[in-house]
């Protein structure tokens, strides 16, 4: 297929993303001194910025690829809530898949970013796992707008919303209806995602969730962890990111890793959330394995290029894959 063609294409996808959604803050101002109450920078403020974050700024991935993203999640009551519905519609976004609950509070991860460079991160959040009854209120948003899907994606930042009741109730629901399901993982969950189409840890949570030793970026090491987590957890496609390495993946016994193209580096914030969507995407469109990692790995690459988590620019990327011939 025409690689204008699968851009043309993602534009009649819709694409429902369950995960854990979160507001980014941001404190941007000048460091030229040092405290003097404590030997620590003083930022002179000049810009606050809330932005979407986590699940969310899949969501915002798939939308600027000019699919329609379906958001579902569980937030707190709160202000803060307040706030991120407001940056849903600020976005373009609709919360139909948002549950709000008084037992939770909504996340928020505020970096105070000082001459360009982040200097500190302040977490605000419950990362309990959600109640029965909020699991029930998720999965009766999902049961709802899962027949318009033409992909699942779980966005899991370990912060609660994805439980293994959730995880299996939906595999088996997207399985009832042929709908592909993909997962970008964290430890808690890891184990549970039998039965997905995709699964997309990096290399550190691939260690992670096999408790094993740090994984080397190279082949042979990375086949035998797939070959133990395959036996544990059967899925179709491992999709491993390795930083500056680039992407390994395995398939129907085809294995390979896509070396990364050469970037300016300004923040990794959020690649993830980049390669899950154009790797969810295309999927979708049913591409071949070693294309839905090219195009992944390339975009992955380029929102590093940016401060700050992110989504991906559709012209560009478009631009980039004819200029490498993907």
């Amino acid at each position: 297929m025409e690689i204008k063609q699968i851009f043309d294409d993602f534009n009649g996808l819709k694409a429902l993303i369950i995960g854990d959604v979160m507001i980014d803050a941001y404190y941007l101002g000048k460091v030229d001194r040092i405290s003097p109450e404590a030997p620590v920078p003083v930022v002179a403020l000049n810009k606050k910025e809330n932005r979407l974050g986590g699940a969310a700024n899949v969501a915002l991935n798939i939308k600027s690829l000019g699919a329609t993203p379906l958001l579902c999640s569980v937030i707190g009551n709160d202000s803060d809530a307040h706030i991120f519905k407001l940056l849903l519609k600020e976005n373009g976004l609709d919360n139909k898949g948002i549950v709000s609950s008084t037992e939770r509070q909504t996340t928020v991860k505020t970096r105070i970013i000082g001459n360009n460079h982040q200097m500190l991160r302040i977490d605000q959040e419950i990362t309990d796992l959600l109640t029965f009854e909020e699991e029930d209120l998720l999965l009766e948003k999902v049961a709802i707008l899962l027949p318009k899907a033409d992909v699942l994606i779980f966005s899991d930042y370990d912060k609660g919303v994805i439980t293994p009741r959730v995880i299996e109730e939906i595999i088996s629901l997207c399985n009832k209806h042929s709908i592909p399901t993909v997962a970008d993982p964290k430890k808690r969950n890891f184990l549970f995602y039998k039965g997905v189409s995709l699964f997309k840890p990096n290399l550190k949570e691939l260690a992670d969730g096999l408790k094993t030793v740090p994984i080397k970026p190279e082949g042979e090491v990375i086949n035998n962890a797939i070959n133990h987590l395959r036996e544990q957890m059967p899925h179709l496609i491992s999709m491993i990111t390795l930083s500056e390495h680039g992407v390994y993946y395995s398939s129907n016994g085809k294995k390979n890793i896509i070396p990364a193209h050469l970037r300016t580096i300004a923040d990794v914030s959020g690649a993830g959330d980049t390669v899950i969507s154009v790797a969810s995407l295309c999927l979708a469109l049913k591409l071949p394995v070693d294309r839905i990692v090219q195009l992944a790995n390339l975009a992955g690459g380029l929102v590093c290029e940016y401060l700050g988590v992110v989504p991906i620019k559709k012209e560009q990327l478009l631009e980039e894959a004819i200029q490498h011939q993907l």
